[in-house]
């Protein structure tokens, strides 16, 4: 079986989804071909998974070379020949279903829906399109049944499956080792209560959010630090907004080792806007760290029941916010429960392995049931 990912963004959840797929498709003797542009680390990660690496020259944003990404993706197909296109999120989406329309099995993974990220007009167009682009879809794979619940209420009519995201299981231990090295790789004092955000720095992730609640979890903590993992366009505002944010605030940029992060928080924090089901909770609470989260699309299925009260937050609200923290960071052994409840939730109910398995198993009950082919398509008229 050969299976093309075409993927735009090349970093993030979306880029750690992909690598982990192919590099579980290879160990099943899948010829894994991933299609991305150059930068972000979706390439060179998804090689050393095992997969070959095509190289598509597309922009994150929608534009004017929407046509030519189209047509290069179309051309992409015809040389791989695969038997299964699984495109990742909104513009990898838009490319491989205008160009095959239906002609090969096709698998769309929105990792958060596009509609979700706009408003007024285009949000209604991209609604329009999602509805429309159903029909030349085999399957649209949602990360959450959040996920597909906002897409059936914007009138996508599809033939959906639902797989959670999964993580790989932590090493265990390494938090003594990771405090000792933050004074020297961070300025972080080893003894310092550390919330930590890991996510690209843009509007989705609401790292705005928490900086407006900064201000009050650093008076009630006050020599807690905050550290913003990750890099992305709204950097130089949330670093104006940082300075008017009381407290120590850490841009720690990008990193491949988000573990060691992990590793040395006291707490994990994704105050995002919208999301499928977000991979920084699933991997902070795999390393047995406790987190708060805001109540978004497949945050209530991602976290253990029992800490729903605790831990999730409504989205936008730095008060809030700031009051789960400062609760947490006040409770030492509160944290420690919670973060060996939650490892053992992940272990459970999110590894990696069951995820791509099931992914696996969808790509052949696509090749082995041709009549399933999407309603109005050229494959089914045929």
């Amino acid at each position: 079986m050969t299976v093309l990912h075409l993927a735009q963004p090349v970093e993030g959840g979306v880029a750690r989804v992909v690598t982990d797929l192919v590099g579980a498709q290879t160990q099943e003797g899948v010829r894994a071909v991933v299609a991305c542009p150059e930068g972000g680390s979706l390439s060179r990660q998804a090689a050393a998974a095992g997969a070959e690496v095509e190289r598509w020259a597309a922009a994150r944003e929608l534009g004017p070379r929407v046509a030519s990404e189209t047509r290069q993706a179309l051309r992409l197909i015809r040389h791989v020949d695969p038997d299964v296109v699984h495109a990742h999120s909104a513009k990898a989406g838009l490319a491989a279903r205008l160009a095959l329309r239906g002609r090969v099995p096709t698998v769309y993974q929105p990792h958060a829906w596009s509609f979700e990220a706009v408003e007024g007009r285009t949000a209604r167009l991209a609604r329009a399109w999602e509805r429309r682009a159903a029909r030349w879809t085999d399957r649209v794979l949602c990360v959450s049944e959040a996920e597909r619940r906002t897409g059936e209420q914007a009138g996508v009519v599809a033939r959906w499956a639902v797989v959670h995201n999964g993580v790989p299981e932590a090493e265990p231990g390494g938090r003594a080792a990771a405090r000792a090295l933050l004074p020297q790789l961070s300025g972080v004092p080893a003894d310092a209560p550390l919330v930590v955000c890991v996510g690209r720095l843009c509007r989705q992730k609401g790292q705005r959010t928490l900086l407006s609640a900064w201000s009050r979890i650093a008076a009630a903590v006050p020599d807690a630090w905050l550290a913003l993992v990750g890099d992305g366009p709204d950097r130089p505002a949330l670093s104006a907004l940082s300075g008017h944010a009381p407290g120590r605030v850490l841009f720690a940029g990008a990193s491949d080792e988000v573990n060691r992060w992990y590793a040395a928080a006291d707490l994990v924090v994704l105050p995002s806007r919208w999301e499928g089901m977000a991979l920084t909770p699933l991997e902070a609470m795999a390393c047995g760290r406790p987190v708060v989260v805001t109540d978004v699309g497949g945050a209530r299925e991602s976290l253990p029941p029992q800490q729903h009260e605790t831990c999730l937050v409504p989205p936008g609200d730095p008060d809030a916010l700031a009051e789960s923290v400062t609760h947490l960071l006040r409770e030492p052994e509160l944290r420690e429960f919670m973060g060996e409840a939650a490892r053992k939730h992940v272990r459970a109910d999110f590894d990696v392995r069951r995820s791509a398995a099931a992914v696996l198993s969808l790509y052949r009950e696509l090749l082995d049931a041709p009549a399933q082919a999407p309603a109005g398509s050229e494959r089914a008229a045929r």
